[in-house]
């Protein structure tokens, strides 16, 4: 009864600074209190989830193919010395198009040889199969019939490969890279914690949340269009920020225990105040990547939403699910010095020594630190954006086979045609204007052929293909689309009839631009929102400038490393790249909105025990090291789990998970180890007393925030001394 009394006091008092902190003092101690019905609860979430999940019918592929969604593009290739025109191998295609065309799926199956589709040397033919539905509503046996009349063609010499996503191998998103992260994750925990029981509650509850993310995201993925791509984003960001949230509060657990209090006080102070900052980078994080719905690219805004959902998960748990956990184990996830009794304070570790040799030279390591990133950074200078296709993937399967084969004998614009649409509604000839627009076009340099003109029945449509001189993703291409679209005026001009440059490879060259617009405007929103939240949390505007600084350089420095390990092919085949190319487009603002959350999470747990360390009248450099001793262990820990968890994704199949795991693992290593542990204590250094302080009228308008709970500890301390022994 002591105990609810004493709490009772603390809330008549005037907390307003420390709400949040006493609030979460308070979860943390009911979890602890009542942990099987948080346990049942969070087992029954996933249940839920679950049985929604298989009630679902799966989520599309990512796969992107050239020319279409519902087709498979056949591609013969005749052996050496022969022609796919010869007898046998003529009757070989034509004996395909006649078995393919009987599939109760198959709408068009056009013969090669009628439809001019055999290269001018007679080596390569193609037959596209079209589906009357798309490639994930095909039958097994469909899919089968089209393999069985492949092996058939393939007796008579033939070689055929197939491009298109019908029969094209899911894409690998899980398997061996990813055990190895989370073992590797796991062998950093034991090295930190000193403890089994330590090292796995952080696992196993980043694994439940990212359960829990992932069947959600199956059960609802088709009503909101969701794809393969946003559940893998998703996984990855919920696993790692999972078990880093829940490594803080654990760490800070045993902080506590190590103080001598009782174990139900120590999570109630550890939720108090690693979880008030728990909740800031999270709710950072959530704002980012919610914040990529308002760039008006659909696919991004959904995969912003997603992974924002699987991080809100990992900080319910870190909030609730840890704190109850530690109820059935509040002994075992202490080190052994502690649990025999022995103090476990540190006046001097590694963290501090790396501070003070900081703080030593700070002018000439502050002058490194930013040439370093900034070299690092140049390489996004040649930055292209675009969607990478069949050519990304591995000379293994079948469609980049097929891809190259088409490339070689009807020239790389081949896979990539642009599509034209003319509207000739109202004109007096409609051929004629069409055929007028198509000469021109067919003029313009860097077009290779026009196909024949088709009309719907009224005649008020036409459409036709320009084929490029250059492959779809190239800068060439890029420039020949927008070529076209300036001279609209010329090629329209004395026919009546307007025309629009369409089809998937123009599509890509707009959603390029589109981004490369808002990454502008949108890296302008984040540092904002990054300058004011710091400004009001840390009551100072150089910590926020700092913080800012330091984001721009790491995240420049990821997309550089990106761009030259990706788009020019440096090191590429260190991390089994079969193919470079341009960068995919919503790459950048996707890693942006991501760099930015994690990069504050490093900024929070380190600075806000330094300003923990001043507010209790330590000068500012010795903070600094007051802070590095405090989390400088744990935040190496943090990062060095996110970049196993990160570089676990970089093998998969999807590109774009391959490039945002890459980069981050990347990002995260510069921001940690690069900008936090040695870019701001420098800084931190040379402006300070300045750093700490906030003009008077600023700081009355500014509300108060106290996320690392300084507050809440000037008052619990009453709580402990009136309890203890009382019993936990």
């Amino acid at each position: 009864m002591a105990l609810r009394i004493e709490a009772g006091r603390i809330a008549d008092l005037d907390l307003e600074a420390c709400v949040v902190a006493l609030f979460l003092y308070r979860l943390g101690r009911l979890a602890f209190r009542r942990r099987w019905y948080v346990v049942l609860i969070w087992g029954a979430v996933l249940a839920v989830a679950g049985l929604a999940a298989g009630a679902a019918t799966g989520l599309p592929s990512d796969t992107k193919s050239t020319p279409g969604g519902d087709s498979a593009r056949v591609v013969f290739i005749a052996p050496a010395g022969q022609k796919v025109t010869d007898a046998g191998n003529r009757a070989a295609i034509e004996g395909f198009v006649a078995e393919v065309s009987r599939g109760s799926q198959v709408a068009s199956a056009a013969n090669p040889f009628a439809a001019r589709a055999v290269s001018r040397d007679e080596s390569v033919a193609y037959v596209v199969v079209g589906y009357a539905g798309g490639s994930d509503e095909l039958t097994e046996d469909t899919r089968n019939q089209l393999r069985a009349a492949i092996d058939r063609a393939e007796t008579s010499g033939l070689t055929v490969e197939v491009g298109g996503p019908v029969l094209a191998d899911k894409p690998k998103v899980g398997g061996a890279s990813e055990l190895v992260a989370v073992a590797l994750a796991a062998v950093i925990l034991v090295v930190t914690f000193g403890s089994l029981v330590a090292a796995g509650l952080p696992l196993l509850t980043a694994l439940l949340g990212v359960g829990i993310s992932t069947l959600t995201i199956l059960a609802v993925g088709n009503a909101f269009g969701l794809s393969t791509t946003t559940t893998v984003l998703a996984s990855m960001l919920g696993l790692a920020v999972g078990v880093d949230y829940a490594l803080f509060v654990v760490s800070r657990y045993r902080e506590e225990r190590a103080k001598g209090r009782p174990a139900q006080e120590a999570v109630g102070l550890a939720v108090g105040t690693a979880g008030s900052a728990v909740v800031f980078a999270g709710l950072t994080v959530v704002i980012t990547l919610a914040g990529l719905t308002v760039l008006g690219i659909p696919s991004a805004g959904k995969m912003g939403l997603a992974a924002a959902g699987a991080v809100v998960v990992a900080v319910f748990i870190a909030l609730t699910l840890v704190p109850a956990l530690l109820g059935f184990w509040p002994d075992a996830v202490l080190s052994r010095r502690v649990r025999n009794g022995r103090s476990a304070e540190e006046t001097e570790n590694r963290g501090t020594r790396w501070a003070r040799l900081v703080l030593r030279r700070p002018l000439p390591v502050l002058l490194a630190t930013i040439a370093a990133l900034v070299v690092l950074a140049i390489p996004v200078l040649d930055l292209q954006l675009g969607a990478p296709g069949d050519e990304s993937r591995s000379t293994a399967t079948t469609e980049r086979r097929a891809y190259d084969a088409l490339a070689t004998a009807f020239g790389p614009g081949f896979n990539g045609p642009l599509t034209i649409v003319v509207d000739t509604g109202g004109v007096s000839d409609p051929k004629a204007a069409v055929a007028t627009i198509a000469a021109r076009i067919a003029e313009t340099p860097g077009v290779v052929s026009v196909s024949p003109p088709r009309f719907d029945p009224a005649r008020s449509t036409a459409l036709f293909m320009a084929t490029p001189s250059t492959a779809p993703a190239s800068q060439q291409t890029k420039d020949l689309v927008h070529l076209i679209r300036d001279n609209r005026a010329v090629t329209e001009a004395g026919t009546g009839a307007t025309f629009l440059v369409a089809g998937l490879t123009a599509a890509d060259i707009d959603l390029a631009d589109q981004v490369m617009g808002a990454l502008g405007p949108y890296l302008a929103i984040v540092l904002s929102l990054a300058f004011l939240l710091l400004l009001t949390i840390f009551r100072s505007p150089i910590v926020p400038l700092e913080a800012v600084f330091g984001f721009l350089l790491s995240t420049g420095a990821a997309l550089g490393a990106v761009v030259a390990v990706f788009q020019w092919g440096w090191g590429a085949e260190l991390i089994g790249l079969q193919q470079t190319g341009p960068i995919i487009s919503m790459m950048p603002v996707v890693l942006v909105g991501i760099i930015f959350g994690l990069a504050m999470d490093y900024e929070v747990f380190f600075v806000s025990r330094m300003r923990e360390a001043h507010s209790s009248g330590e000068p500012a450099s010795e903070s600094v090291v007051t802070g590095f001793r405090h989390s400088a262990r744990i935040v190496v820990a943090a990062a060095l789990i996110m970049v196993a968890v990160f570089s676990g994704f970089v093998g998969a199949d999807l590109p774009m998970i391959t490039m945002i795991g890459f980069a981050l693992a990347v990002a995260v290593l510069l921001d940690a180890f690069v900008v936090r542990m040695t870019l701001v204590p420098a800084l931190l250094k040379l402006t300070g007393e300045i750093a700490w302080s906030l003009p008077r009228r600023l700081d009355r308008i500014l509300p108060q925030v106290d996320v690392e709970g300084a507050a809440l500890r000037d008052r619990v301390p009453k709580v402990v001394e009136t309890t203890m022994g009382v019993g936990a």
